[in-house]
């Protein structure tokens, strides 16, 4: 009699979300990794229009981020099945409904959650990063907390990057019901 193969982590879409500064990047490809799914960095799906903008300072609005959403949707849509690994900052519960209806329900969002001072001292020591420090308040006056909603995890980010990548990866599993 054989055992059965215990089902994985996690199998599905992913959005690591937050403000910038909260590590979407470097936890997204730690889960992705871990999980052997692919990984896309939101940022470089982009239109060129939105990184002047945040480049200049000026923040997004929603009319700038709609066209940017529809291709991190399109692609969760063409990954229903197999999953992957998407940073996108999601700030708003109707970018997240968007998302939502784009993957089906399986999507997951792991929300990075830290305070203004952990974000600002990140953001200030990444030089080269197109979006500026000086949105950090704009991006926070728009967070609309996900915690309550379905399918989130949430996770504290004053850790190092790969106890924040742990955690996540516990919540992941509690989802689906398994260890991790």
């Amino acid at each position: 009699m054989s055992m059965a193969a215990s089902p994985p982590a996690f199998r599905g879409p992913i959005i690591v979300m937050g403000v910038s500064g909260c590590g979407k990047s470097s936890i997204g490809e730690r889960l992705a990794a871990h999980l052997g799914l692919p990984y896309v960095e939101g940022d470089s799906l982009h239109p060129a229009e939105n990184i002047a903008k945040m480049s200049a300072g000026i923040p997004l609005d929603d009319e700038d981020r709609w066209p940017w959403l529809e291709i991190i949707g399109s692609r969760l849509e063409g990954a229903r099945e197999t999953g992957i690994v998407i940073s996108c900052s999601a700030l708003k519960r109707i970018y997240r409904d968007r998302l939502r209806r784009a993957a089906g329900s399986a999507l997951v969002f792991v929300y990075l959650k830290g305070s203004r001072d952990i974000l600002l001292a990140r953001m200030t020591d990444r030089p080269g990063h197109f979006f500026k420090a000086s949105l950090l308040d704009s991006q926070l006056a728009t967070l609309e907390s996900p915690e309550g909603e379905d399918r989130v995890v949430t996770v504290d980010i004053a850790p190092l990057p790969d106890i924040i990548a742990t955690q996540a990866l516990a919540g992941l599993a509690a989802l689906n019901g398994v260890e991790p």
